[in-house]
């Protein structure tokens, strides 16, 4: 029980209890009708309580109806669009949180999603607008393209700390701005520019024969992305824990010097590295840029990069916690408007996923609010007791 209480699922769980409240707390406080009865707050109290849980009861039922059932839709094909629409937004999540996740097994830290992601959405739309090819195989050669640039895109980071001891960090921050203002000059200058937009830097609209198909048929706006995004999470698990370059990644990840020692080239791994989280991520802009039946902008990101490293985080870089990380992340973004609707601000939801990366960030601050034991508890009290059990054996 010990070891469960001080593992990272309960840590988690706890985390997104305190980032709820956290968000029950703002929602009041900010609510016309707590405010107004808190005027008289002394003279009837309940008022006051009751207009808090209706507004916390309010704000989270429209996030249920959002992102999960809408109890309130005619039908049961309209009330499970929610469902789906927090499936669609999760599966580039994923695909990011995918890649940033990696690069955290090897301890090195991807800051570089976005620029990987617009690398990857330009590349799959040049090929999705420029190559005309019949249907099915002009889908794989635009996805392949895409997945190709972005992992070129990562590995020149690797490559730079492989040669020259350039810091990750500092190297994918920058990339970041290089992709946004490339990309912004050739949706300008390139034939793939949609001449309708003017000066603007938009895209032409994929092909049709390149477009992510729906999957469950024209009602819904869920397409492949989704399916895509958890055959990634499928090969992210075997990629880590069955293959031997998965070995590899976790040897250099745990100690370099060691994994040296033992023969392994931590250079290449680096190098490995940053090309398979360049291709994870780049799944993500592959989504963006061919689900979708217009053109885009440079904005297409829409903060996924920054976002999957909280997914990263919260998922503990594991195939099974990004995947439940992204769906929780897809949720809130599904049900957004849906809380707006009832009066709760957009910027809730952003505290909330704030809060979740401050305390995930932060172990020891959970386990002092809610007294968990430490990691290794469990196994330091046996210990304890099997030392007391030896002396007093010897003892007798």
């Amino acid at each position: 029980m010990r070891e469960i209480l001080a593992g990272s699922v309960v840590r988690g769980a706890l985390a997104i209890l305190i980032a709820f409240v956290v968000g029950a707390i703002l929602i009041v406080s900010t609510n016309d009708d707590v405010i107004s009865a808190a005027g008289y707050f002394f003279a009837r109290p309940l008022d006051t309580l009751s207009a808090a849980w209706g507004a916390v009861a309010e704000a989270y039922g429209a996030l249920f109806r959002g992102a999960i059932y809408n109890t309130e839709a005619d039908s049961f094909v309209a009330g499970i669009r929610s469902l789906t629409e927090t499936a669609r937004f999760a599966g580039p999540l994923i695909a990011a949180g995918l890649g940033v996740a990696l690069s955290f097994r090897v301890g090195m830290f991807n800051i570089g999603g976005q620029g990987q992601l617009l690398v990857a959405a330009g590349c799959a739309m040049w090929a999705a607008t420029q190559w005309p090819m019949p249907g099915g195989l002009h889908l794989l050669v635009a996805i392949v393209f895409g997945l190709i640039g972005g992992s070129v895109w990562g590995a020149v980071v690797g490559f730079l700390k492989a040669q020259t001891g350039a810091h990750e960090v500092i190297v994918t921050i920058m990339l970041n701005y290089v992709a946004v203002n490339v990309l912004t000059w050739v949706l300008r200058t390139s034939p793939m520019h949609n001449p309708g937009s003017g000066n603007d830097p938009t895209s032409m609209a994929p092909a049709e024969t390149a477009q992510l198909p729906a999957i469950l048929g024209p009602s819904f706006q869920l397409h492949l992305g989704f399916v895509l995004a958890i055959a990634a999470a499928v090969l992210f698990w075997w990629l880590m824990e069955r293959s031997s370059l998965g070995f590899k990644f976790r040897a250099v990840g745990l100690n370099p010097d060691a994994a040296r020692t033992a023969g392994i080239n931590v250079e290449r791994i680096f190098v490995y590295t940053m090309a398979a989280s360049g291709a994870f991520v780049a799944l993500a802009g592959v989504n963006q840029a061919l689900g979708r039946t217009a053109g885009f902008t440079p904005s297409i990101d829409a903060g996924i990069g920054w976002d999957a490293i909280t997914v990263a985080l919260l998922g503990g870089s594991r195939a099974g916690g990004v995947v439940f990380a992204g769906l929780l992340f897809g949720a809130f973004k599904a049900a957004s408007s849906t809380m707006q609707f009832v009066g709760v601000a957009p910027e809730v939801m952003s505290v909330v996923q704030g809060v979740i990366v401050l305390f995930i960030a932060a172990p020891p601050l959970v386990r002092a609010i809610f007294r968990l034991p430490a990691p290794g508890a469990g196994v330091r009290a046996v210990l304890a007791r099997t030392r007391t059990a030896e002396t007093e054996e010897v003892a007798k």
